[in-house]
């Protein structure tokens, strides 16, 4: 190691030259305290090579990425005793990014054909202030997306018929409930886990246990917010579909008790049919006739498709409001013993079929349908036995 006495004198001139730094940039950097103020010789600065290693330590920094600002804490922990190594590593693993999504680049063509049409100079500009589009260097027409996924989202959303501009307004308030959530967590998570390395400049050891520690977290906030929203979702899209659908929503399904494990002999158990007015009811998975039973699912991703339900019961078919007097229990035709109800189709309009998936699922809905036939035919025979007293 060199001692005072063995370091070379440099001008500011020659330090610029052998560290690759114009002038300026050494003027600047020692106001700003990153690099130490020369010594004196007569009337010029002179500078020796810890300044050279200084200035290549900040050139090598600033190629990393980092800002004048991060330097500056860095440097100032390395003079004070703590392991650089162990503190690059800390900044390296907050600075790295928080989503392993890779951006992809997009021409003026390519939105226009995305969104359905030209591009509107109004939306791009909205869209590179909210950071949806990045401008690329000397690219008037093409530019960075740094979250396709999000670009995505806001072509499916304009498809389905949202407006450029409430598309835009949501992603406004949106993000600023989500930076809410991140300052949130990231206080919460200073309290508890972080506190005792921000007593003093962390030494290495502590700055690389540090960096493991946001390792481990940093999955944390996210897989917390995608089950809460998860949750929420389902909530509030039930509530939802709930109040559209009114009186012909089935009751809330409350779970049931977990049935125990098969063992390694035992045939697969049927499936629970859904409760009706007459009472609880299972059936197999297909009939002697080998038809589907009425809980099989079809492809329902063309909407007005036939959804098989088992035939009503005689006098089901009424307007609601009619005066209808049902027969007595026993002429009602039912299947007997062992036997099964034949499906039929049923067209259904697509908007029914969308609202009812959303609620329970695509291998539900003809369960579902079935259900809500039996509740409604259940209800009305109520009234016609009440009108008949």
């Amino acid at each position: 190691m060199s001692t005072a006495a063995e370091q070379r004198a440099y001008r500011i001139e020659d330090l610029s030259r052998l560290s690759g730094t114009t002038v300026r940039n050494i003027r600047a950097y020692t106001d700003r305290g990153l690099l130490p103020k020369p010594g004196r010789s007569g009337r010029a600065n002179v500078y020796d090579d810890t300044h050279l290693a200084r200035l290549r330590q900040i050139t090598d920094l600033l190629e990393r990425g980092y800002t004048l600002a991060s330097i500056k804490e860095l440097l100032t922990a390395w003079d004070t005793g703590a392991g650089l190594g162990g503190v690059l590593g800390l900044v390296d693993e907050v600075d790295r990014p928080w989503s392993d999504e890779q951006p992809a680049r997009i021409g003026l063509a390519g939105l226009a054909e995305a969104f359905g049409g030209g591009a509107d100079p109004t939306a791009v500009e909205e869209a590179l202030r909210l950071g949806v589009l990045e401008r690329v260097p000397g690219g008037d027409e093409e530019f960075l997306v740094p979250s396709p996924r999000e670009l995505a989202v806001a072509v499916e959303l304009h498809a389905a018929g949202v407006p450029l501009a409430a598309i835009t307004g949501h992603l406004r308030e949106l993000r600023v409930q989500v930076e809410h959530i991140s300052e949130r967590f990231l206080e919460f998570t200073t309290e508890y886990v972080f506190q005792r390395f921000l007593q003093h400049p962390p030494t290495d050891a502590e700055a690389t246990e540090a960096a493991g520690l946001i390792r481990r977290l940093r999955p944390l906030a996210q897989q917390t917010v995608d089950a809460e929203l998860a949750r929420a979702m389902r909530t509030r899209a039930t509530e939802h579909i709930r109040r559209a659908l009114g009186d012909a929503a089935p009751p809330p399904v409350e779970p049931g008790p977990v049935p125990p494990p098969l063992g390694p002999d035992e045939p697969p158990r049927a499936a629970p049919h859904a409760s009706t007015a007459d009472g609880d009811r299972q059936a197999p998975a297909s009939g002697a006739s080998g038809e589907p039973a009425r809980g099989t699912t079809h492809d329902l991703a063309d909407a007005d498709l036939p959804v098989p339900v088992p035939p009503l019961p005689a006098g089901a078919g009424e307007p609601p409001r009619e005066a209808v007097h049902a027969p007595a229990a026993g002429d009602v035709s039912a299947p007997g013993p062992g036997e099964l109800p034949v499906p039929v189709p049923v067209p259904l309009p697509a908007a029914t079929v969308a609202a009812v998936r959303a609620l329970v699922g695509p291998e539900r809905v003809p369960e579902f349908v079935a259900a809500a036939a039996d509740r409604e035919v259940a209800a009305r025979r109520m009234d016609a036995l009440a009108e008949g007293d």
